[in-house]
């Protein structure tokens, strides 16, 4: 936050004739955004602060706008640490700043890192796993990124590194070989009729799905990238906006 410091008192000097000069009118700070500060936040008291966030300011859809489209996302209630914090991050201005980054034809688009530095403090804070049942790899899912389960045994969320799922149809047999868990008979037909990648399930927490903007992820997906860490070779940025 930019903080003015007072200015010093004027001198009033009396003049022959005509009035004395005002003093100059000083700008007041710009108002405290609500929430808790994301530059102070870590993994022990991101998620009791979130939680409270998330109950005065809920909210449940968001809007990335692309160069290549805009994707609508709906946002679950029963992940809500991982509701919270992307809607606290979206409202920051946090997302603005970030590009897809991580892009795999056929698997995943990765979003969450800039391509410069950042302007807005940002602790690396993680949050811990609200993986559910219900909630699962098939297209268009939204999930959060992690670190390798050495370094991570706890499974705990990154905080910004997100993604969205693309994945390729798969026959019955294939889902079930390779998912990360049972797999409902719901389940199954969804990866066989739109797709997803099950092995991903159980390990990584879903916390929203997309209800327009399908053929965007899929755009993004064939964007060139660098071989060596799958970065698109030209931007894609993004703006995130909190709709509902």
């Amino acid at each position: 936050m930019r903080y003015l410091l007072p200015t010093l008192p004027a001198l009033l000097l009396l003049a022959a004739c005509g009035p004395a000069d005002k003093p100059a009118a000083t700008t007041p700070p710009p108002p405290k955004p609500p929430g808790p500060d994301i530059a102070a936040l870590t993994d022990s008291t991101a998620p009791a602060a979130l939680l409270e966030y998330g109950r005065q300011y809920p909210g449940s859809e968001v809007l990335v706008r692309t160069r290549l489209g805009n994707i609508r996302v709906r946002l679950f209630d029963d992940t809500p640490i991982h509701k919270a914090n992307f809607l606290l991050l979206a409202r920051r201005g946090v997302f603005d700043e970030t590009v897809f980054n991580r892009v795999v034809k056929g698997f995943a688009v990765q979003g969450g890192q800039t391509s410069g530095p950042r302007t807005i403090h940002l602790r690396r804070y993680r949050l811990p796993p609200e993986m559910r049942p219900n909630h699962f790899h098939v297209k268009g899912a939204l999930g959060m990124a992690r670190y390798d389960d050495e370094q991570n045994p706890g499974h705990l969320s990154s905080n910004t590194d997100f993604y969205f799922v693309v994945g390729e149809k798969l026959a019955p047999y294939q889902a079930r070989g390779v998912a990360g868990r049972p797999l409902t008979a719901a389940q199954v037909r969804a990866y066989g009729t739109q797709g997803g990648v099950p092995a991903l399930d159980g390990k990584y927490t879903v916390f929203g799905e997309v209800i327009e903007g399908l053929d965007v992820i899929d755009k993004i997906s064939r964007v060139k990238v660098d071989p060596q860490d799958n970065w698109p070779i030209e931007d894609v940025p993004m703006k995130v906006e909190v709709v509902k």
